[in-house]
């Protein structure tokens, strides 16, 4: 792992530094294409040298997220658009068990897009 994106995971403070870490073992997990690289700053997992999310925390409460970069794509009760067009939001608690059949689901749709060609990648 990239030392900027060591200090990433290490530096957040418990129970975000957990909840992160397993969000990013799920995320490498569901894919061998799936890579982890920094793009502004945080965590970015590419698809075949496609951004497909990031890991995130909330500035106003301190929460974790996966923002999905398709998430226009995707359609799931979970995720939230906020203000943005193109991408989604998957909140997750840091102090409760991950959702790891939600945030599976959600991630294998993603990939989903990748694979079948609706988004188009770069390997």
């Amino acid at each position: 792992m990239e030392e900027h994106l060591h200090n990433f995971y290490l530096d957040k403070s418990e129970p975000n530094k957990s909840c992160l870490l397993a969000l990013r073992s799920i995320i490498l997990r569901r894919d061998a294409h799936m890579v982890e690289t920094t793009k502004y700053g945080m965590p970015c997992f590419c698809y075949k040298n496609k951004a497909c999310c990031y890991l995130w925390v909330d500035k106003k409460n301190a929460e974790p997220y996966i923002l999905f970069v398709e998430g226009n794509l995707l359609a799931h009760p979970e995720l939230e658009v906020g203000d943005r067009s193109r991408m989604k939001i998957l909140r997750i608690d840091p102090n409760q068990d991950i959702a790891i059949d939600t945030v599976t689901e959600i991630l294998d749709d993603a990939l989903e897009l990748y694979r079948n060609g609706t988004i188009k990648t770069k390997g």
